[in-house]
């Protein structure tokens, strides 16, 4: 007799899920931005705290709201990501913040975007299944950003912004569970 696997292909949403679930905990993320027209580059290092966030929880009606859908409840899972960040070898001021993500479809809703305070839109996929690929547009600039899983302890990011087809800036992030 013969023993056979069968593969179960989740949905995007159900990978989503776990993703969200696997990264939810306090992360230390070293992080570099490369600017390619002129070669600088800057160094931050945060406390980024993740937050798994159940089906129609409050902070995801409330991102429903922000962005006008009819069903309230719509998203099947969400998640919150609250920082803290210090910029090394400037004067920069330490920053603070935070992102609500809401998953639906191949689309994750968010509360804000990377360089606006406005609710945006991002397309999402899987490349594997522990890996989040995220391309979002608005004021004239495309960001595309890759998160990887590696364990339990590590993530990886990488985000590329462009701007009228030209990359523009790079942003290279190692994180490691706390």
């Amino acid at each position: 007799m013969q023993n056979v696997t069968q593969a179960v292909e989740l949905s995007p949403e159900m990978l989503a899920q776990e993703f969200f679930q696997d990264s939810a905990g306090d992360w230390h993320s070293q992080r570099r931005y490369y600017t390619l027209s002129n070669g600088e580059a800057q160094e931050v290092v945060s406390l980024i705290h993740v937050r798994y966030i159940e089906p129609g929880a409050p902070e995801l009606i409330q991102l429903a709201k922000m962005h006008h859908l009819d069903n309230l409840e719509v998203f099947i899972c969400g998640s919150e990501v609250t920082w803290e960040s210090s910029y090394t070898g400037t004067e920069r001021k330490p920053s603070k913040g935070s992102t609500l993500f809401g998953v639906l479809g191949n689309e994750l809703y968010r509360d804000r975007g990377f360089a606006t305070p406005k609710p945006i839109k991002a397309q999402y996929y899987f490349s594997q299944p522990k890996t989040m690929c995220l391309r979002s547009e608005y004021k004239g600039s495309v960001f595309e950003e890759e998160l990887k899983l590696i364990g339990e302890l590590y993530r990886t990011r990488q985000t590329i912004i462009s701007r009228a087809g030209q990359e523009q800036m790079i942003g290279q992030y190692l994180e490691k569970r706390i």
